[in-house]
């Protein structure tokens, strides 16, 4: 694999990096989930926007550059090797844009994506209900046909950054006669329309980093649905791939994990112990390795089912890379609440953006064709 950069990719690495060391904070913005913390991101989201970095690969019209996969790459690899802050809009652009690119009108376009990219408009992801997490297709929570458009109810939870959110995006059942992955309908709304109560669930850090949302015959109209009504799994697939896959989880994240890991060793680390020092080596190797896996994908697009892959191999590595910093580090652990923080996280990986076990389900039966396993 050939990595030397073209004069263009160069360019604008030089760009994004110089960029970043003349803008990021000095210190830490407050928490995302905190209505202080959410004001900052906010604006650190427009600053981006005004530089033209926070939506690369977006056309120009949407506040974007048109820029090639590979350029995205780099600008991950920059933006979090520089500690940059927490994108507070990461599930509208990683996750409901890219539904739109693909499933959206152009319409929707149009209306959303520009005050997606400043963070005007910051949107939470409403799909789990008390009832169907990884079993995606038991969802009751209804949309009924009204004059000009839906009537939602039920309840969505586990809504990632609902709390601090102005809309959310999310698949609600319009033909309860219809099998379970039919008569669905993917749907957006706005948070604090009538009708819409958010309940915040506070985590052990004490902070509501996601919310319970319930739905009282809210209206939204047709304009909001994405896809075709009835078409909904077919949208939240297309979703789900990008949650598992490059896109909310970029190779980036991990390298600039992996290398303060490798810095945290020299500093802490006991040369006697060689076992934990191969532990951060295969730490290092993991997320090269899912570097190296994100620029071949540029020539090769992966397969319909690679997300699956892919998203076991990051939430497993994520959690690798922090529990081995935590034993370089030891009872200092109990005190560093950058890597102590970053670990409860990770322990979430194998859980959000489809189970694990789910995910080892698909890539046996869909890409190693491996027989169903007999039902009762």
């Amino acid at each position: 694999m050939n990595l030397d950069l073209d004069p263009s990719a160069r360019s604008f690495r030089d760009e994004v990096r110089g960029w970043l060391a003349d803008n990021v904070p000095a210190s830490a913005l407050p928490s995302v989930h905190t209505p202080a913390g959410a004001a900052a991101h906010r604006a650190w989201e427009r600053r981006l926007a005004d530089a033209r970095l926070a939506v690369v690969p977006w056309p120009e019209k949407y506040g974007g550059r048109a820029a090639p996969p590979l350029h995205t790459l780099l600008f991950e690899e920059e933006y979090h090797a520089a500690a940059a802050p927490a994108r507070i809009g990461q599930n509208g652009l990683f996750l409901l844009a890219p539904t739109l690119f693909t499933h959206g009108t152009p319409e929707q376009r149009d209306r959303i994506l520009p005050r997606m990219a400043r963070a005007d408009d910051v949107w939470a992801q409403a799909w789990s209900e008390p009832d169907a997490g990884s079993d995606l297709a038991a969802i009751r929570s209804r949309a009924r046909r009204t004059d000009g458009g839906w009537l939602l109810s039920g309840q969505k939870t586990w809504s990632s950054r609902a709390v601090v959110a102005d809309r959310a995006f999310g698949l609600f059942r319009t033909d309860p006669q219809a099998r379970r992955h039919r008569g669905l309908t993917c749907v957006m709304f706005d948070l604090r329309a009538p009708g819409v109560t958010v309940r915040g669930i506070h985590q052990l850090d004490g902070e509501p980093g996601f919310a319970e949302i319930f739905l009282d015959d809210v209206f939204v109209p047709d304009a909001d649905v994405i896809g075709a009504p009835g078409d909904g799994w077919r949208v939240a697939m297309s979703t789900a791939g990008h949650e598992r896959g490059l896109t909310l989880r970029s190779p980036g994240r991990f390298v600039a994990a992996a290398a303060r890991l490798v810095a945290l060793w020299r500093e802490a680390g006991d040369p006697g112990n060689t076992g934990l020092r191969d532990r951060v080596v295969d730490a290092w190797i993991g997320a090269q390795a899912y570097r190296m896996h994100a620029f071949a994908a540029l020539d090769v697009p992966p397969g319909p089912f690679a997300a699956s892959v892919t998203k076991l191999f990051w939430s497993e590595l994520d959690i690798a890379l922090h529990s081995t910093a935590l034993d370089v580090l030891g009872a200092r652990a109990e005190t560093d609440t950058g890597w102590t923080g970053g670990y409860l996280f990770a322990l979430a990986g194998p859980i959000y953006a489809g189970t694990n076990e789910i995910q080892r389900g698909i890539v046996a039966e869909r890409v190693l064709g491996l027989p169903r396993e007999p039902t009762s």
